[in-house]
């Protein structure tokens, strides 16, 4: 029976911990990216900034946060190819209202 070969406290428990680690991480990031999306939307809609100067805000204060979070240069790349995301398309709008 399956009952009898069960041994409480003898369960490797390092996998359940990896997986919630990895759990945590991954909503930090997920949270800290959401705080920089709100954020330079809030500068460049609510406040009038402009979307170049609040992108620069936005992306230093994502920097900022991750680099006091612990998050290592994974962070200062994924933040970096984020920005020269938005750049991109902001210029992919500008092209577009020039067309038409």
């Amino acid at each position: 029976m399956a009952s009898d070969e069960y041994v409480r406290g003898e369960m490797p428990v390092e996998p359940q911990k990896n997986m919630y680690d990895a759990f945590m991480k991954a909503s930090m990031w997920g949270a800290v990216i959401l705080l920089m999306s709100v954020g330079h939307a809030v500068l460049t809609l609510s406040l009038d900034m402009n979307w170049l100067v609040s992108l620069v805000l936005s992306a230093g204060f994502g920097l900022v946060v991750g680099l006091f979070m612990g998050f290592g240069t994974a962070w200062i790349a994924t933040v970096v190819v984020l920005a020269a995301l938005a750049v991109f398309v902001q210029l992919l709008v500008f092209l577009g209202g020039a067309v038409f």
